[in-house]
């Protein structure tokens, strides 16, 4: 029986945990210095905005643990010895190992801004940061948002809802514009707009004020504006918190941005893995990123390496890319290949609402007409069957012809398949027919490959 241990309990440390456990009697410890228990992350802004509890963050009872014999250890690594398998905690002893695999997450970015370390300026990404918000949000009159992400648009709705006006500096045209196409990321500027935040587009920040007391009083745009807040949140990206591991001489973990791991998930340490954001592919699939800081690539990063650990040795192959957020009161979902500045082969279809909040865009090959993604405003697709077709590379006007298997809930939802088979007809001179076979009884009968070939 060998001891496996795990540094971090996000998705990606607890589903490899659960599935040695799955698979094997090894004894598991993970070590956390954020929580004792693991939490939904993508939750902590509704606990700010009152809709739950941190405990109903919480997917496992606190005596599951205990009962998978899945030991938990509350400390902090601050060092790394693979020459001697040996861990040193900040609160505890030395710590030993076996095999040791590293899922130490995201830490967010700074880009040496003055006054970036002052107090009241911090990012969104751990249980401490929701703590610390709350302690800075009591009599606030403005907060100031630095980046065009997720989590900054989050953390500007989780004022909102204790309404705390917002400002909102994005240094692209549009937010959120390096990684969405030109019609949305417009469409969630305009959106962003009508909730009343301060978007302030072309801008970035230039440095953060401090009062008496060291807590930010103001900030300072690269135009020069300078503008009142008693909070800044930073928000412009993560990055791979890997800090520790540059401590001491006898670590042998090949780093660059991210923890280097090979198809296998394993560093250039012996017995030493890496999963989830902190780890860096030496070699991605075709376009895919080397870190993508994303909640299903971990989970499936996880239950890979449990399965070399415990069974026999497996690459990590992940499925097509899909990411889904929340854009305050716009559902969002990309299925494959989506990109902000897509290459001539890509011919794109794009239909959007005429009231302007929601819109559906198909990518496909303009060579040989294979699909390549779907991107998604407040409508869903079924993630299965947009999976299906693009690892099938089915042709886009089979596709079309059939786009109703897709609808999530056709009895609630509005369809709007007619819509882009007209659209599609108009602009490739095109005579297709929409197929009226729709709703969940024939999504499940495509899924099983009785309706539509792969020609």
């Amino acid at each position: 029986m060998e001891h496996i241990v795990i540094i971090g309990n996000g998705i990606s440390g607890i589903t490899a945990a659960r599935f040695i456990r799955k698979y094997s009697n090894h004894k598991i410890t993970v070590i956390s210095a954020e929580t004792k228990y693991f939490f939904s992350r993508t939750a902590l802004m509704y606990v700010y905005m009152g809709h739950m509890k941190f405990e109903h963050t919480q997917p496992y009872e606190n005596w599951f643990w205990e009962k998978n014999r899945i030991d938990l250890l509350q400390d902090y690594v601050e060092k790394v010895d693979t020459q001697t398998k040996t861990l040193y905690l900040r609160k505890s002893t030395s710590f030993s190992y076996d095999k040791l695999i590293i899922a130490s997450g995201s830490s967010p970015n700074k880009f040496g801004w003055p006054g970036q370390d002052l107090d009241a300026v911090q990012g969104l990404y751990s249980y401490q940061d929701l703590q610390t918000m709350e302690k800075y949000s009591k009599n606030l009159d403005r907060a100031v948002i630095v980046g065009g992400g997720l989590i900054g648009l989050e953390m500007a709705e989780m004022f909102q809802s204790r309404d705390i006006p917002v400002t909102f500096l994005v240094r692209e045209s549009d937010y959120w514009r390096a990684v969405m196409p030109a019609e949305e990321s417009a469409m969630i500027s305009r959106h962003m707009l009508e909730h009343h935040i301060d978007l302030r587009l072309n801008t970035e920040l230039k440095e953060i004020l401090a009062d008496k007391n060291g807590r930010a009083r103001a900030v300072v745009t690269s135009s020069g504006e300078k503008i009142a807040c008693q909070f800044v949140g930073l928000t412009a990206g993560v990055h791979p918190n890997i800090n520790f591991l540059k401590n001491g001489e006898n670590c042998d973990i090949d780093t660059q941005k991210g923890i280097l791991v090979n198809d296998y998930l394993e560093t250039t340490a012996p017995d030493v893995y890496a999963i989830g954001d902190c780890a860096q592919l030496l070699q991605a699939q075709e376009g895919r990123r080397p870190i993508e800081a994303i909640w299903y690539t971990g989970r499936m990063m996880g239950e890979t390496v449990a399965y070399s650990i415990c069974k026999k040795r497996q690459k990590y192959t992940p499925s097509i890319w899909f990411n889904s957020a929340k854009f305050l009161d716009i559902e969002y979902q990309v299925y494959g290949t989506v990109l902000a500045k897509p290459p001539e082969h890509h011919a794109q279809l794009y239909w959007e609402h005429k009231d302007g909040r929601k819109s559906i865009r198909l990518v496909f090959d303009r060579n040989n007409l294979n699909i390549l993604g779907f991107n998604l405003m407040g409508i869903r697709y079924r993630h299965e069957v947009c999976e299906k077709w693009i690892q099938d590379q089915t042709n886009i006007e089979a596709v079309l012809q059939n786009l109703g298997l897709a609808n999530f809930d056709p009895e609630f939802y509005d369809e709007y398949e007619a819509e882009l088979v007209k659209l599609y007809n108009q602009q490739f001179d095109a005579n297709l027919v929409l197929r009226h076979k729709r709703g969940l009884t024939g999504a499940l009968r495509f899924l099983k490959g009785k309706i539509l070939s792969n020609q």
